[in-house]
């Protein structure tokens, strides 16, 4: 899998578990003290995002590392 499609599969599943407990992306930002179109460049796979900012998502989302980046 190439590193562009990894991005892409865990901006997704961001997304998903976004969606699935109602939250905004705006919310979302603000809660990991982002901006809003960094989290939808996350969301969309258009950046290479970090562990830590992976943690803080997960935080937020009161999901583990590994929900967010089990994708293959």
């Amino acid at each position: 899998m190439k590193k562009e499609d990894v991005l892409y599969e865990i901006g997704l599943k961001i997304k998903e578990l976004r969606e699935e407990k109602n939250i905004s992306q705006q919310d979302l930002a603000a809660a990991c003290n982002f901006e809003k179109s960094n989290m939808s460049r996350i969301e969309s796979g258009r950046t290479n995002f970090t562990i830590g900012t992976l943690l803080k998502i997960g935080e937020v989302l009161k999901v583990k590392l590994i929900d967010l980046v089990d994708v293959e």
